[in-house]
């Protein structure tokens, strides 16, 4: 081991330990462990400050007496929590590859807990050789047993109770009229200062888009990634999101926010990327894992192994099956739960999991079924994107019994349907009822589809009902990004209106698709704003618009208070009925078949199944015979009079829990306050949702 003359009166670093990865502060000092199967050398370069040009302390890790294996690991006396630093490694790409090594590039700890900005920081500085410090992010030594949880633990509540609500941290209370104060605006802090607002939607889980840090630079120029699905690391979270610029700071704040959504009876899940990295392609920036061993973390293709095999759409492919990359995805998920406590994961094109070492798609994925197997992650909730860019779509396949999956088949089928779109109808059973087509043979519970209508990714549930076409011209990318497939309509007028029937038409449509999510079986989300008829103003892929095309806009809030009380009042329903919350251990298959289930149209037991058909009705009897429901789905453009079905006691009346045809208040009513229905028919209007519900124990 050798060291500058910088560190002449420093105390000379150990030989350390190759367990474990990343930099640890104890006894006094760090260790520092980082893997890398082809280098040469690896330099540890410490700074005093961020913004620094030059290392304060540079300590070069000899092939002998630093390296154990493929790791390379240093403990250096003294230095503690907040040291910056980063690696530099030689020799670390292998001549075949093609791929010229660039031994000044500064790399990130791939294992960091922390991760920090500076002020010049440069995306293209990366792509160059002879890189100045003063430009590169840098990680920070985090000492993660300082923080003081106050006996918080996960929630660990059951899917059947669940109700999502998809957001971005920033997004949420970036708007200048979101009432934050403005040094907390966009921050997790910000977000803990609109938990009461949450808590007032009903939702039980907040699904944060990512919060892993990314590089903000990876955007159309001019533009910035505000999405953040371009990760440079997978354990630090995005120091951005913190109201300080203190890397520890962020931690801190981070983990106050889920101690006190936890508090308010919330749950975390995160929305995590481990199919690719910012490092894009071949002239992509080096921060990491390109620079400490490119063919153990990427997928290359096998002819020309300078190209990098690309199933995201974004330049690279993790090789997600690679001993190393599995050990580290695991890891990160441990230190997600352990050290940051949070609910669960959402796991962004998790069908590149499911693709070997050579991009081959897997019967038995290994790290697909590590995570799931996993005891540390084990009571927490595991949902899957489940296809990829490259064409693997597993929706309904996707391996492994715990594996929750969002339900685009739901979203396009529903979204057809109520837009009245011919042979819908048909499609109604399925997704309704939790999507048997796809789920039937899961085991244990019911709830394995997330059902939604509308996300971050596509139109908002406004602009979903406001616009025929997408409209991404501020993207600077001549219009052609996002998809086609939206299935929307503008009800007549292409954008914003001041027409009152086109409004009503828009508020009823709102609603339907509100309630549809919310009430059929499975797992609903929301997206971030629909409760207040959030636009982007037709921008359906606004990945690079961090203003208020993105933000939450907290005037809607206040506007469309019937909808948000609409919302609430779903949610109070759902979580009211006892449909699915029994412990049953049933398939869904079992579970449909032991539940009394018909199909009907405007007459009893016959359902309209042709192609020119838009209504449908369905009635369903809970397995433990408490409860029965009866809902009405009409999208045609008339009222229809529906025939109603005996309660199993004739004494016992439906009662009117949901009709999105009628005037709030009463679009929405709880189970114990709702109206009585007279007579053997119900109308429901043209364009609407009516749920009718009968509590067999009265």
């Amino acid at each position: 081991m050798e060291l500058d003359r910088a560190t002449s009166a420093a105390s000379a670093p150990s030989a350390g330990r190759p367990h474990p990865l990343g930099a640890h502060p104890a006894d006094g000092g760090t260790n520092f462990s980082v893997w890398s199967r082809t280098a040469s050398q690896v330099d540890l370069l410490l700074f005093d400050d961020v913004d620094d040009s030059h290392p304060s302390r540079t300590i070069v890790l000899a092939p002998q007496g630093n390296r154990t294996s493929s790791f390379w690991h240093a403990f250096v006396p003294g230095v503690g929590s907040g040291q910056v630093y980063v690696w530099r490694v030689h020799g670390a790409f292998d001549p075949s590859a093609g791929l010229r090594h660039d031994p000044s590039a500064l790399l990130l700890d791939p294992y960091g807990a922390a991760v920090v900005v500076p002020e010049r920081y440069d995306r293209g500085a990366g792509c160059r050789a002879g890189r100045d410090p003063s430009t590169a992010m840098k990680s920070v030594v985090a000492d993660l047993t300082a923080y003081d949880w106050e006996g918080d633990t996960p929630l660990g509540r059951p899917f059947s109770r669940t109700v999502i609500y998809e957001l971005h941290v920033r997004g949420f209370t970036a708007h200048p009229n979101s009432g934050v104060e403005r040094r907390l605006a966009g921050t997790y802090a910000g977000l803990v200062a609109k938990i009461p607002y949450l808590r007032s939607l009903g939702v039980t889980a907040v699904e944060l888009m990512p919060v892993q840090a990314f590089d903000a630079q990876d955007a159309p120029p001019g533009l910035t990634n505000y999405w953040g699905y371009s990760p440079v690391s997978f354990f630090a979270p995005h120091a951005a999101y913190a109201s300080t610029r203190d890397p520890i700071g962020a931690l801190d704040e981070f983990r106050t926010m889920v101690k006190e959504l936890h508090r308010a009876g919330i749950e975390v899940i995160l929305d995590v990327v481990f199919n690719h990295t910012a490092e894009a392609g071949p002239g992509g920036p080096t921060f990491c894992w390109r620079g400490l061993d490119n063919r153990a973390y990427y997928l290359l293709d096998a002819a020309d192994q300078s190209r990098y095999r690309d199933y995201t759409g974004c330049a690279n492919t993790l090789n997600a099956n690679h001993a190393v990359v599995r050990a580290m995805t695991i890891d990160a998920l441990h230190h997600w739960v352990d050290h940051m406590h949070v609910d669960g994961f959402r796991f962004d094109l998790a069908s590149i999991m499911s693709r070997d070492t050579d991009g081959t798609p897997l019967t038995n994925p290994p790290v697909v079924y590590q995570i799931e197997s996993d005891p540390v992650l084990a009571g927490t909730k595991l949902i899957a994107e489940a296809w990829d860019g490259g064409g693997l779509y597993q929706l309904g396949s996707f391996v492994g019994e715990r594996w929750r999956q969002w339900n685009g088949q739901f979203r396009d089928d529903i979204r057809r349907f109520v837009r009245g779109d011919p042979g819908t109808v048909q499609l109604l059973p399925n997704r309704v009822l939790a999507s048997p087509d796809l789920f039937r043979g899961r085991p244990a519970e019911v709830e394995h589809s997330i059902n939604f209508v509308a996300c971050h990714d596509g139109f908002t549930l406004n602009d979903l009902v406001s616009y025929s076409r997408k409209h991404n011209e501020a993207n600077g990318l001549h219009n052609t990004d996002g998809t086609d497939a939206e299935y929307s309509s503008s009800c007549g007028v292409e954008g914003p209106s001041d027409d009152p029937a086109v409004e009503r038409l828009r508020s009823q449509q709102v609603r339907n698709l509100l309630a549809i999510t919310l009430i059929s079986m499975g797992v609903p989300m929301i997206g971030m704003g629909d409760e207040a008829r959030r636009t982007q103003r037709g921008n359906n892929n606004a990945f690079c618009q961090d203003n208020e095309t993105s933000w939450l806009d907290w005037e809607l809030t206040e506007r469309q208070a019937d909808l948000r009380r609409f919302v609430r009042g779903l949610v109070d329903v759902r979580l009211a009925l006892d449909m699915t919350q029994v412990r049953h251990g049933l398939t869904l298959e079992e579970f449909l078949a032991r539940s009394v289930v018909e199909f009907h149209g405007v007459r009893l037991h016959q359902p309209d199944w042709s192609a020119h058909s838009h209504a449908l009705a369905l009635t369903i009897r809970s397995v433990i015979g408490t409860r029965m429901v009866h809902a009405l789905l009409n999208a045609w453009q008339e009222p229809l009079d529906f025939e109603l079905p005996p309660v199993v006691s004739p004494r016992l009346p439906w009662r009117r829990v949901v009709d999105t045809g009628l005037d709030a208040p009463d679009d929405v009513c709880a189970l114990v306050s709702a109206p009585p229905v007279e007579g053997g028919t119900y109308r429901a209007a043209a364009h609407s949702v009516v749920l009718l519900s009968a509590d067999l124990r009265e």
